[in-house]
């Protein structure tokens, strides 16, 4: 099997070419310097707006982005840095008011069902064979991200330790299904991982590890600090 075209982040890169491959694309970049300019004049936590950005350009200008294309263990880590890291960062930076703050309910399933649906590997090929598709991935992925953590960092206490502790559920069993898989799900990257030391059950394995660990620690992170506020609070009042 021939390496498959990517249509955004360009050719499953070798070891050797991997630190030339950065993605320069001008709309993307023009993008990056509207959203700073957009932290720097509007950001209510800067330090968590400039982290923000500063992820989304390692995720999309370095090349990880490359990397994507050859690795399902990249392209995890790509979507867990979206979800778990630049969600909340962007949340903190800008807390928008009302409307957005939606029940913890639908959030959930929205996020859940959006996480799930671009890892069904018809789903993800497409993703990776077209730009639009592409963009329709991230997208979406980033802002069901953002309504999650709006609900979890805005939110009551309680609906917000339920929305933690069922993310971490549904994320883990994702990990666990793909290391458990017996063999390859996603057949895109059959011809890419070898360069890398890899078999493609292993890069696959690889990928529901980074899930089923690293995934969860900034959720289990945020549950602990808001626990110990709410016991810092009742002891205060008591």
């Amino acid at each position: 099997m021939t390496a498959p075209s990517i249509a955004y982040c360009g050719l499953p890169p070798t070891p050797a070419d991997l630190a030339l491959a950065w993605n320069l694309d001008p709309p993307l970049l023009a993008g990056l310097a509207l959203f700073g300019v957009l932290v720097a004049r509007h950001a209510v936590d800067r330090t968590a707006g400039w982290s923000a950005w500063v992820l989304l350009a390692l995720v999309f200008v370095s090349p990880l982005c490359a990397l994507t294309a050859a690795l399902f263990s990249a392209r995890l880590l790509h979507h867990v840095v979206l979800v778990a890291l630049v969600a909340p960062l962007l949340v903190r930076a800008f807390p928008l008011p009302g409307p957005w703050l939606l029940a913890a309910g639908p959030v959930f399933v929205a996020h859940w069902l959006v996480l799930w649906l671009w890892h069904v590997p018809g789903a993800y090929v497409w993703a990776l064979d077209t730009v639009a598709g592409y963009w329709l991935m991230q997208v979406t992925l980033l802002a069901s991200a953002v309504l999650l953590w709006r609900a979890v960092l805005l939110g009551p206490t309680g609906p917000s330790f339920g929305l933690l502790v069922g993310t971490i559920g549904q994320m883990g069993l994702l990990g666990a299904l793909l290391v458990f898989a017996p063999e390859p799900l996603y057949l895109v990257h059959l011809a890419t991982t070898a360069p890398w030391g890899l078999t493609p059950l292993a890069d696959q394995q690889l990928a529901g590890v980074v899930m089923w660990v690293p995934a969860m620690l900034p959720y289990l992170a945020v549950g602990l600090a808001r626990g110990w506020r709410a016991l810092a609070d009742a002891e205060r009042v008591g």
